[in-house]
C-alpha cells in the first residue's frame, strides 16, 4: 500500500471527512514521526511495532560491478521492529 492508497481507503471510510482533510492529517502524522526519529526518538504504534534509528560505522565496501573497494560512510538508518500482535496475524494463516 502506498500513500495515496491510504488516503483513498481513510476517505471512503470517513464520508464525512474532505480528501484534502485527510491528505494534511496524514501528512501531519508522517511528518511528526520523521521528526521524532531525527530527535533521536521512537516512535512505537501498540500492536503494529517500533520504529528507532540505528547507526551504523563506516567500513569499507565493494563495487558489485567492478569489485573494487569503496569506502562508505558511517551513517543512520530506520529501523522497524514489529509488534506482537502484527507478527501474530501474520502468523495465523500459518497454523
Amino acid at each position: 500500500m502506498i500513500k495515496s492508497e491510504l488516503i483513498t481507503k481513510l476517505a471512503e471510510e470517513n464520508p464525512h471527512l474532505t480528501q484534502r482533510d485527510i491528505e494534511r492529517v496524514v501528512g501531519v502524522i508522517l511528518e511528526r514521526m520523521i521528526q521524532a526519529l531525527e530527535d533521536g526518538g521512537r516512535v512505537e504504534l501498540r500492536g503494529f511495532g517500533a520504529l528507532s534509528v540505528r547507526s551504523r560505522e563506516a567500513r569499507a565496501g565493494r563495487n558489485p560491478r567492478t569489485g573494487e573497494t569503496v569506502d562508505v560512510q558511517a551513517k543512520h538508518v530506520p529501523f522497524f521492529k514489529s509488534g506482537k500482535e502484527l507478527r501474530e496475524r501474520l502468523n495465523a494463516d500459518d497454523e
